[in-house]
């Protein structure tokens, strides 16, 4: 059977921690931290950080759905950030933190606000939920430093207590998904 790879791209806050959950991921090729949704071409991280840009710090997700779909994609973004938020995650505050889904295509657009409308109508989440759901422009690739942050970066303390939680809450209700 030949592989046929598909992309997701979420912003969950920090693309460090978002790019680190779903590295793990068995079906995941490839995950690149990047920023997308804002105004300017080819940002760098220290603009982005002005929150002036418009770009959310983002993730490109190469997966194959034969082995893990778009919906399972968006059930553990959702459990793995607070989409409550209004562009903020924690600590972090900005329109560059906020939560969106940035779709490619009509299916995932409609894939997508299905799955809202289901938390929403379960009442999973307490607030409501104030995920985005735009159409990707262009996608940034971040600089090098920023790929791969928490494998390259787990004694930081950003990772050990911030970014160690969300891979504990991944290891615990997803072990099935994760790559052996």
């Amino acid at each position: 059977m030949t592989k046929s790879w598909d992309v997701a791209t979420f912003a969950g806050g920090c693309f460090w921690c978002t790019e680190a959950v779903f590295e793990r991921l068995e079906g995941v090729q490839k995950v690149v931290s990047g920023y997308t949704g804002g105004q300017i071409k080819n940002p760098s991280y220290r603009e982005i950080c002005t929150g002036r840009t418009g770009h959310a710090e983002a993730v490109q997700i190469v997966y194959d759905p034969n082995i893990i779909d778009y919906t399972e994609l968006m059930e553990i973004f959702f459990a793995t950030h607070d989409p409550t938020t209004l562009n903020r995650q924690g600590n972090d505050v900005g329109t560059q933190y906020r939560s969106a889904i940035f779709y490619s295509d009509d299916r995932q657009k409609e894939a997508a606000e299905k799955f809202i409308e289901l938390l929403n109508k379960e009442q999973v989440f307490e607030a409501p939920i104030v995920t985005e759901i735009v159409a990707l422009d262009i996608f940034y690739e971040a600089e090098d430093v920023h790929q791969n942050y928490y494998d390259n970066n787990r004694s930081q303390p950003y990772c050990q207590y911030i970014i160690n939680p969300k891979i504990k809450k991944l290891k615990t209700y997803y072990a099935k998904k994760l790559k052996q």
